[in-house]
This record gives structure tokens, sequence and C-alpha cells, in this order.
């Protein structure tokens, strides 16, 4: 059944033109991913089938009971409620809904054979079974925990990064499960393993989904079709990104077929309209019109299949695991460096080396540590203990603040700062215009101003000035967000090809899979293990590993109630350390909690958080919870054991 249907829709801004005639249909159930190039229309058409934005002409047509809900890139939240209390604001309807389900249960018991009661306590069922709203408060704890939030439940959602507002309002559209749910780019901020739960709960859940994004393993999984934006229409292909991969291969052979046959047809009819008389006469005119648009078609159409096919290429160039090369320079020797911040252990005695050709993936969960290692890295930190030994070499960072542009020099003036029009790129001098070519600018953006830029296009720029120097080593931080797929996978291509060592943090499995030979995985507590396997096969056994964990734990638990228990040498008095903790933690506690109180009332008042400084206070606020959390625990532990003695 289809939920949405747009009908010759064209949009137009000023003189560009961004969909031209195009048709779109979504069915309930499918989850249909938008690609194509930044700007090429993707968001507009999210606008578009929301409501946001109407169409230059076109229909767009929703049947008015469909509930449609998109997740903002900038969420907006009642300054005074909590995490907790914002994702509860957002379950108003199912809680009530639920409320009533119970209430009318009691009356059926006593009214069983009221036809009408029935109805409505079928009707309330349905609808709960379709939200899967049976056991919200459950669902809740699980996607706090998942997505990080738990921490922070009792803090105002404001005080929070961009990031984490963001899983907030991620959290609070999953548990709604609107009809139809709308994510622009939704593991942008979230880690791998976010991300697997993400595509768990979406795949178990049974959304119907509309997403744009450029996580292609999470397009893989996720998809039931892909709709591709390019040159104005819409090219719908079915399953996920692999499938589309080599179903848009089939429809480039298709074309290039379809223009040889219309090359051989050009030939035959240039040949009639070569003999000059019978085209010149009246009723031969069409015939003659035809040729000349028969040109036109044949100069258009190899545009196009060169174009797929350059970017077929870039996406099938796989692992870079160069044999017989010198990978005996060195660059950097790491011994027992050892690094914490207040609370928290980052990197315990890493003990590595990183050589001339190596690349290097920096992976793990979010807060463990991976960007603290590329600032020790650059130096711009120094760690607690342990050293880090440099070579002498060129280096060159990418960062997601973007620190090497100068927004007011418009990209000719950032890339020729001496006049021309010549640039060096790495010991080859090319045009200015021919080198951002193939990084998908065209020619009248030389002209613009960085600051003029979006920051998908920004990111563009920056990665184009770092991979244009002569560098031995390439450190960069997230470089693949708010990047296009095209331009992905340009990146890929020039970072394969790149002859010294590189050092990347990122969270997308198939940009780490095609790059990296090396992983440095940040596990928490201070510990980075190195592997040789694809980031793909280290999640894979990992999985399993924590399967078969949890398997053994639930087979001990049923052995522990049927084996009889041995007695146990009953405890008669408190060590001395339990006693310690007993007489002290009382009032540790109590200081914690003021200290707790006193920051959580600051950020209610702008004035006070302004002063202090927004980040300073939510950083240590998180700190104080967590000890006061891990003393509460201690206390209540020596508590039990008190009442057992």
């Amino acid at each position: 059944m289809a939920l949405i249907d747009l009908f010759n829709i064209k949009k137009q801004y000023d003189i560009k033109l961004l969909l031209n005639n195009v048709d779109f249909h979504l069915n309930e159930g499918e989850r249909v991913t938008i690609v194509g190039q930044n700007g090429c229309g993707k968001s507009t058409l999210m606008k578009i089938i929301i409501g946001e934005e109407e169409p230059t002409e076109g229909k767009r047509v929703v049947n008015n009971s469909v509930h449609i809900e998109m997740l903002s890139q900038q969420p907006q939240f009642d300054p005074k409620l909590s995490v907790r209390e914002a994702i509860l604001n957002e379950l108003t309807e199912l809680k009530k809904v639920k409320d009533e389900y119970d209430v009318l249960s009691l009356k059926v018991v006593d009214d069983f054979e009221n036809s009408e009661l029935l109805k409505k306590l079928d009707k309330v069922s349905s609808y709960l079974d379709h939200h899967n709203a049976w056991n919200l408060d459950d669902k809740i704890e699980r996607i706090l925990q998942e997505f990080k939030l738990k921490a922070y439940e009792h803090r105002p959602v404001v005080s929070l990064s961009g990031g984490e507002q963001r899983r907030v309002a991620l959290a609070s559209l999953i548990l709604k499960k609107p009809d139809v749910l709308l994510l622009d780019e939704p593991t942008n901020h979230l880690d791998v393993y976010m991300v697997e739960f993400l595509e768990e709960i979406l795949l178990k859940e049974n959304f119907t989904l509309l997403f744009i994004s450029h996580d292609r393993h999470f397009i893989d999984t996720i998809a039931t079709r892909v709709v591709e934006v390019d040159n104005q229409e819409l090219v719908s292909y079915t399953g996920g990104y692999m499938d589309y991969l080599e179903q848009k291969e089939a429809r480039m052979h298709a074309m290039k077929k379809s223009h040889d046959n219309l090359l051989k047809l050009l030939k035959q009819e240039e040949a009639w309209l070569g003999k000059g008389v019978k085209a010149r006469e009246k009723r031969n005119q069409g015939r003659k019109r035809r040729v000349f648009e028969l040109r036109d078609e044949t100069k258009h159409n190899p545009t196009l299949i060169r174009k797929m096919m350059v970017e077929l290429e870039r996406e099938k160039k796989h692992f870079n695991r160069e044999e017989g090369v010198s990978r005996k320079k060195m660059l950097f020797d790491i011994e027992n460096m050892s690094y914490s911040v207040p609370g928290k252990k980052l990197i315990e005695n890493l003990t590595t080396r990183i050589l001339q050709k190596d690349k290097i993936a920096i992976v793990g969960i979010n807060g463990a540590g991976k960007s603290t290692l590329l600032k020790l890295m650059l130096g711009r930190i120094k760690p607690d203990s342990g050293q880090i030994k440099q070579g002498d070499f060129a280096l060159g960072y990418f960062d997601q603040h973007r620190e090497m542009l100068d927004e007011s020099k418009t990209l000719i003036e950032t890339f020729c700062p001496d006049g021309g029009d010549q640039i060096d790129v790495q010991g080859t001098i090319f045009h200015v215009y021919g080198y951002l070519k193939s990084f998908l600018f065209p020619k009248e953006f030389l002209t613009k101003k960085v600051g003029m830029l979006s920051g998908g296009e920004k990111n563009r720029v920056a990665l184009a000035l770092l991979l244009a120097k002569k560098v031995d080593c390439l450190i960069l931080d997230e470089p693949t967000n708010d990047l296009d797929i095209q331009t992905i996978n340009i990146l890929e291509e020039k970072l394969i090809n790149f002859p010294g060592a590189l050092l990347f943090v990122s969270h997308d499995r198939y940009f780490i899979d095609k790059i990296a030979s090396k992983l440095f995985i940040f596990k928490g507590e201070g510990v980075v293990e190195e592997s040789f396997q694809t980031y793909t096969e280290y999640l894979e056994i990992e999985k399993e590993i924590r399967e078969l964990n949890n398997l053994d734990k639930e087979i001990k638990t049923v052995e522990s109630k049927t084996k009889p228990k041995a007695k146990e040498k009953k405890q008669t008095k408190l060590s001395y350390k339990e006693q310690q903790d007993l007489d002290k933690l009382p009032d540790e506690i109590d200081k914690l909690e003021a200290e707790v109180k006193a920051l959580n009332d600051c950020l209610q008042d702008p004035e006070c958080y302004q002063e202090k400084g927004l980040s300073k206070i939510t950083e240590s606020l998180a700190e104080l919870e967590v000890l006061c959390e891990e003393k509460s625990e201690r206390y209540f532990e020596v508590l039990e054991i008190l009442e057992s003695i």
C-alpha cells in the first residue's frame, strides 16, 4: 500500500533546477535510501515528501491518517526538560493510549459481552501493536543504555552536545514509531555499536523508512530500495548498496548498447541528409529535425556513461594490501604511553610503532580516546607517562573543524595564494580547475568564498588542500563526515594511492574495510588492541564472542539454580576496609550530591553557565555523577554485607 505519492514534481530555485518532472512512491514496510552528490536535491526531495517545502510544479498525495516524522539536524528542546523527560514528552500519546487500554481491559472483565467496548479495546490494542508500545519503560531503559545517554538522563537536555541531542531526538522517534520515519544522516555522531543497535531495532520493528546516508554498510544492511538523484531525475534500484552497484553497472552497459545503436541510426540518417535535395522537401523537415535531435543525444550520452563508469570503477577498488614494499622507515615509536582525564583512563601503557606504509584505522566506542591519540601524536597534548619518538618527516592533518581554511578567501586564492592558476600537487603541476574538478567542483566555484560553501563542500576543499601537499604521513579525524558517497569514493581512491602512512579515526565500516590494513581498537578503560583483520571481520567475531559469553552466563545461572548450594563460611563482622567505607561514604556521597545539585542549578541559569563555561560545567557534572554512582553502589554493597551478618 502506497503511503506517499509524488507525481511530476519539479523543483527550481531561481535558475537552479534540482528536480525535473519526477515521480516517487513509498509503500508500507519499505526502507528507501536516497543517494546522490551533495547539492543534487536529496534533502529538498525529503522536505517535499514531509511537506516542509512546496514543489514548483507537480502533486504530493499523502493520506491524512498517515503520520510522518523527521529527524532534525538541529533538534529543539524545552530547556526545562531533562534527557529522560524530553523522551517521555514525545511519548505522551502512546502513554495515554496504554492507560486507555488498561481502563478498557478492566471494564471488559465486568462487561465482556459489550460489543462496543470490545471494538474500542481491539482498536486500542492494534494501535499499541503497531507502535510496539506494550513495554515502553523497558524500551526507554535499553535505548538510553545503547545510545550512551543513561549517564545524562537527569541532566538538562540543552546542556548536551549537538551530537548527543541528536541521539535524544533519534531515541524519541524510534520509540514513537511513526507510520513513516524520515532520517537525514542518522548515523552521524553514532559509534559503530550504536549503529548496530539502530540497525537491529529498525529491522526488528519493521519501520517504514526513508533516509539519506553516506554510510554504505548501513545502507546495505537496512535499505530495501535505493533511489539515486542524478541529473534532476530519480533512478530506482531494488535492494541494498551492493545490489545498487550491480544494477547500476547493468544500466550502464544497457545505455552503452543503446548508444551504439543510436550511432548506427545517426550514421544512416546523416547519409540520407547528405543527399541534399530530398532533405530540403517540406514533407521531410520533421525527419531532418530528428537528425539534429539524434546528434544532440549522441553528444549527451557518452558523458553520462563515462560518469557512471568512473564512479563504478572507484567503488570497485578495494583493499590496499601492497606486497614487496619497503616498510622500514619508522615514523612514530610509542613506548609505554599512558594518558588520562579526571576520573577516566583513555590510554594505558600503549607500545607500538607506525611505519612508512601503514594504513591504520582508529576505531572504538565514542569517548574512549581515539581523537586524543591523534592529538598526542600531533604533539598538541603530552602523555602522562611513557613517550612518543617521532622521525624526521612531513605531516598533514585534517580535523572536523577545518582549521586550515580561511573563510574570507576564494577557492582560487586558497589553492594559489601567490597568484596564477597553477597548483603543485605532491610534486606534479596541475591547473587549479583541473585539480578541483576531480573533487567535483564546477568552474564557477573558483571565485566563491570558502565561507559561502556548505559543510560538505568545505570538507572537500580541506581534503583537496591537504592531499595536494607533499607529506609522508596523513592524520585524519572523521574525514567522511558531511561527504556524499561520490566524494567518499574519490577520497578512498586518493588515500589508497597515497604513498605515505595514514592514521584515521572513523566509524564508517565500509570506508575502514576499504582503506585500512591495520586497526587500533579502543576498548575502553585505557585498553588499545591492535588487529590486522578487516573491521567487519573483527566486529563479527566480537559479536559471536559476546553471544557465546551471554549463553555461558545463562547456562551458569541455570546450573547455579539447580545445584545444591555448598555451605559458605558465614562472615561475622565487617573488614577494616568495609568499616571505613561504612563510616566515610555517607558524608562523601552527601558532598558529591550537593556539588551535582549546584552544577545542575547553574545549568538552569544562563548567567551562571555563561560565566563558568557550558562545556566545562557539563564535563565536571559527568565526572561527579559517575563518581557519586560508584560511591553509592559501594555503600549499598557494604550495607548488604552488614545486614547479612
